[in-house]
């Protein structure tokens, strides 16, 4: 793959012997040792420790997070490692621990080019333009999904929030996965799948197979042979259907609808989910044998709320995407975006982009007047100055008032609302009613459609939020 640029980190105390041994190893290889200042993006760093203190836990710690896309990897002295120490490396930012010994110097150039790959590949293009974001948490994510892609075959579940990037990131595992590089990515959303045809959806179907089958039919899982299937919100498929794809991922066969001739496929799975699947293991609604099939690699994408730094690189992001040009973001802007939550996570963040640039005009930055009205914080007016008489001083106007919280409780906003219906002559039973079905549509809309959030948002168990839920469904059709 050429040559692989190494930084070799000494700063702090460490064994000369250690340095000596691998500058003797490899330099007769194709690594290039580069000075500890030389760290660009794409440039594996290896930081070498005499022993791991609480120095060198924080030193590892302020060189993983600074934003680089790199591989970091720690190599260390048994004699300085003490018992938890490995879990305290990776757990501060290491992506590789490597205690040195006999028979290392074998493998090291090999493992020196799998990290230098793996830097490569955190800051090419394609990586970089498409999830954009240099948050420590978002990083760690992103190393397992590239990781993932390139050196491993296995299935690879992804969690993760609504709108968190789940299904960009099949599509980067798919992508970078050298495998597949003449098959499809096919994508299948679980939640929109029929019980009834669910099978003719993944399997396909013979002519007459049933009513409707007026020719044969290819299925998801021979679309996708020598390619990747992405099953996006995985959680949602019915135990019949789990039972035959778990057939699938271990034996790489299936039948048609309708069929008596047994197909082969193969493919890279990439599963996505928003539940907790063990949960849904231990309740009776997922298999536990296909949890495990397809949970052989597991990456957790971050909420946007827990990578806040990214926010604005994010939206800046998405303007450019859509108009074609790097446009600034005013001051005050940056500040309210930094400011929102997010219920939607990167999904919200890129609508309310695409909604800015409705109002927005011209190149310039994106400043105050482009953000949407519902957007704004609200701010009490602020009374105008009365006209002094004859005589007397101009009045000092009084300072403005702080700003009000755009959704507060004491607001006359709910108020109104109640007003309005009973001018109308809406009872009160209808009244109450309707708060309590806004209330909880808001907070499944806020909780991406996760029942259990959404309850502990109102303040009810997930129980109880279901039962009112098929109340109101009784009732009226309500959510």
């Amino acid at each position: 793959m050429g040559r692989t640029n190494v930084t070799l980190d000494g700063t702090l105390t460490c064994s000369r012997w250690i340095l000596d041994d691998l500058q003797r190893h490899l330099s007769s290889s194709d690594v290039v040792l580069l000075g500890n200042q030389e760290t660009p993006d794409g440039t594996s760093l290896v930081l070498v420790l005499d022993e791991v203190t609480p120095r060198a836990l924080a030193h590892l710690a302020s060189v993983a997070g600074d934003g680089r896309r790199r591989a970091v990897v720690v190599m260390t002295d048994r004699a300085g490692m003490a018992p938890g120490d490995g879990w305290r490396l990776l757990e501060n930012g290491a992506d590789d621990v490597v205690v040195w010994g006999p028979g290392l110097e074998d493998q090291l150039p090999d493992r020196l080019h799998r990290w230098a790959a793996l830097a490569e590949l955190l800051a090419c293009d394609t990586v970089r333009h498409e999830l954009v974001g240099s948050s420590p948490r978002w990083l760690i994510a992103l190393t397992r999904l590239v990781e993932a892609a390139r050196f491993s075959t296995t299935p690879l579940l992804v969690t993760g929030e609504s709108g968190t990037g789940k299904e960009l990131a099949a599509r980067l595992v798919h992508h970078l996965d050298q495998r597949v590089v003449r098959g499809r990515l096919v994508v299948v959303d679980c939640t929109t799948v029929v019980p009834g045809l669910s099978g003719s959806e993944f399997f396909g179907h013979e002519k007459g197979a049933f009513t409707g089958a007026h020719a044969a039919r290819d299925g998801a899982f021979a679309a996708a042979h020598g390619g990747t299937l992405f099953l996006d919100e995985v959680g949602e498929l019915p135990l019949p259907l789990q039972a035959e794809l778990l057939r699938v991922v271990q034996e790489g066969t299936y039948k048609r609808v309708g069929g008596n001739d047994w197909k082969h496929t193969t493919f890279r799975l990439v599963c996505a989910t928003n539940r907790d699947l063990l949960e849904e293991v231990e309740g009776g609604r997922f298999r536990a044998d296909l949890y495990h099939r397809i949970a052989v690699s597991t990456v957790a994408l971050p909420p946007l709320r827990d990578r806040p730094d990214d926010i604005l690189p994010l939206f800046e992001h998405f303007l450019h995407v859509v108009h074609g040009s790097v446009l600034g973001v005013d001051s005050e802007v940056a500040d309210l975006l930094r400011g929102r939550s997010y219920p939607g996570n990167v999904r919200d963040l890129r609508q309310l982009a695409l909604r800015v640039l409705t109002r927005h005009v011209g190149s310039g930055p994106i400043t105050v007047g482009d953000v949407p009205e519902e957007e704004r914080p609200r701010m009490r007016p602020v009374p105008l100055p009365r006209s002094p008489a004859d005589g007397e001083d101009d009045p000092v106007p009084p300072p403005p008032s702080p700003p009000v919280p755009a959704r507060g409780w004491a607001e006359s906003d709910l108020d109104a609302v109640i007003g309005s219906a009973l001018d109308r002559g809406v009872r009160y039973d209808d009244i109450h009613a309707a708060v309590r079905t806004s209330a909880r549509r808001v907070a499944l809309q806020r909780a991406g459609g996760n029942q259990k959030r959404a309850a502990e948002m109102l303040g009810l168990t997930p129980r109880a939020l279901q039962k009112q839920r098929q109340r109101a469904a009784t009732a009226d059709g309500a959510p």
